[in-house]
């Protein structure tokens, strides 16, 4: 099952993979508003299955899913009784999404819904990948927990072959957040407000005492900016002046500012906001490690030195602290490494020596362990799963009569983010020069709007330009647009919609008009 991901594209190494379980004869189903690569390989199986859902309508259908499940007696119920709780709740709680009531919602036959449920909880392996098409939403999280009551429902879990797996947006997302850049856990997802921990930190890194008050969503820093709450922001590797959501906001936050740094490796549209703007060695200009999405940690080896006065993050990081009075000093990451693996307990048996060429998966808590490939064989963090009460949560905004279109934003194979890196190589630039905006032939005729021709793409935002490709891709009624050309920045369109727990922009869905 594949939702809200179109992984050819967004995923391609991924998405080889899929490809090769769809040459072996794997049974699909994709819920997709788009008719992307994988939809459209559904869609060619004799038994394949694309829920070509209304944008924003995921947790409906997927309570649906689950409402088929149970009236059905689909479930496994010997797993349930073992492992899951609260799943009475959930019984009666998705009594009210009948395919049948959420056909109309979704936009999709009720009799397709049943044939999805009965395909992936009968199925003796299955295997649930879903990507921002999912978590890009006012109801992201809920849409992650709608899926994670499917998995419990039937037991898809545990065992080889099945599971529910988060594609990440970028690389290294997974090493990212193990190291505590999430604002509410240190490293190892421990709680900042954990005094054991925070006293063994602080004596590891010799500080009188470290903070036990979470940090700030990124949403929350812009908002605190523009009240003058918040004076200054470091941002490495990253570009929200093109990439975050209602760009907008966020540039007139970012300009607010007392003191802006920006550590990249070219000039982006935030690196031109800056005031001291920090140049950046590339992958392979360094040495370190990245963690997979499958929590697998390998090394990333120094092919070349970096040019000019770029150097290493942490080498600069070392240096910023430095200036700051603290002495943080190593020669070699893997002094880091070692570190990571004193203070972070699921990364404690992990160490340059023992990852060799294939890299080590955590948790490896101590230095005889092998690693963890498959989580959840017998219990959970918890001990039992908990089913949750999922209910609709409406998009921010839908299209009205004067905004008529629902835009989705995405990727294209071509192009990477925010360009920064891939528009710079000319073969790149020759297969994808400008933004298109997808269109469904009907909504094309309907607003006398031809292929080739440049339009204006408006939302109560903003306005962008983009060249129109008449496409049975995009559903009746959605556009869709990229986001990774500087000049058409499209996310002056998106969303203001946040998901309350995540507080992730709702960049899947806005309302929007075509003129010539």
């Amino acid at each position: 099952m594949i939702c809200g991901s179109n992984t050819t594209e967004a995923h391609p190494i991924v998405g080889l993979k899929v490809k090769e379980a769809f040459k072996r004869g794997k049974r699909f189903i994709v819920i997709d508003p788009r008719r992307t690569e994988v939809a459209a390989m559904a869609e060619s199986q004799k038994d394949g299955i694309w829920l070509r859902i209304k944008p924003g309508s995921n947790i409906p259908v997927l309570n649906a899913i689950l409402h088929t499940i149970f009236e059905e007696g689909l479930e496994n119920r010997e797993f349930l009784e073992a492992r899951v709780e609260n799943v009475e709740a959930v019984r009666q709680h998705v009594l009210d999404y009948s395919p049948e009531r959420v056909s109309e919602t979704a936009g999709v036959p009720a009799e397709l819904i049943r044939r999805a449920a009965r395909a992936y909880a009968m199925a003796e392996n299955a295997m649930i990948l879903y990507g921002l098409g999912v978590t890009e939403h006012k109801g992201g999280t809920a849409g992650v927990m709608a899926l994670a009551n499917l998995v419990l429902a039937t037991g898809h879990v545990g065992r080889p072959y099945n599971g529910i797996n988060p594609l990440r947006g970028q690389n290294n997302v997974q090493g990212a957040c193990d190291m505590g850049t999430l604002p509410y856990v240190l490293p190892g997802y421990l709680h900042t407000d954990d005094a054991e921990v925070l006293n063994a930190l602080a004596k590891v890194w010799q500080v009188a005492r470290l903070s036990s008050s979470p940090g700030l969503f990124e949403p929350q820093m812009y908002d605190a900016a523009l009240k003058g709450d918040f004076k200054g922001l470091y941002v490495v590797g990253y570009d929200p002046a093109h990439t975050q959501g209602d760009i907008g906001k966020v540039q007139r936050a970012l300009k607010s500012l007392n003191f802006l740094v920006v550590q990249d490796l070219f000039l982006t549209q935030t690196a031109k906001l800056a005031h001291v703007v920090l140049p950046a060695a590339c992958f392979y200009e360094k040495d370190g490690t990245f963690t997979s999405g499958e929590r697998r940690v390998r090394r990333v080896t120094k092919a070349v030195p970096p040019p000019g006065q770029a150097k290493a993050d942490w080498e600069i990081v070392c240096l910023i602290a430095q200036a700051m009075g603290y002495d943080m000093c190593y020669s070699h990451p893997k002094e880091i490494m070692d570190e990571i693996a004193q203070v972070t307990p699921i990364y404690g048996g992990i160490s340059y020596e023992r990852m060799g060429q294939t890299g080590q998966i955590w948790p490896c808590p101590t230095k005889d362990h092998p690693g963890t490939p498959l989580l959840h064989t017998e219990r959970f963090p918890i001990g039992k799963g908990r089913m949750q009460c999922v209910s609709y949560i409406m998009p921010e905004e839908e299209p009205d009569r004067d905004y008529p279109l629902a835009l989705i934003t995405g990727r294209r194979l071509e192009h990477y983010n925010n360009g920064s890196q891939t528009r710079r190589c000319q073969g790149f630039d020759r297969l994808s020069n400008m933004e298109v905006l997808e269109i469904n032939p009907v909504d094309a005729q309907r607003l006398s709007v031809t292929d080739g021709e440049i339009v204006s793409v408006e939302s109560r935002r903003g306005a962008v330009k983009a060249r129109v490709s008449v496409t049975e891709r995009s559903r009746p009624g959605t556009v869709f647009m990229a986001f990774h050309f500087e000049d058409s920045l499209v996310n002056l369109l998106t969303s203001y919609g946040l998901d309350p727990k995540t507080l992730t922009p709702e960049y899947k869905i806005c309302a929007v008009r075509i003129t010539k």
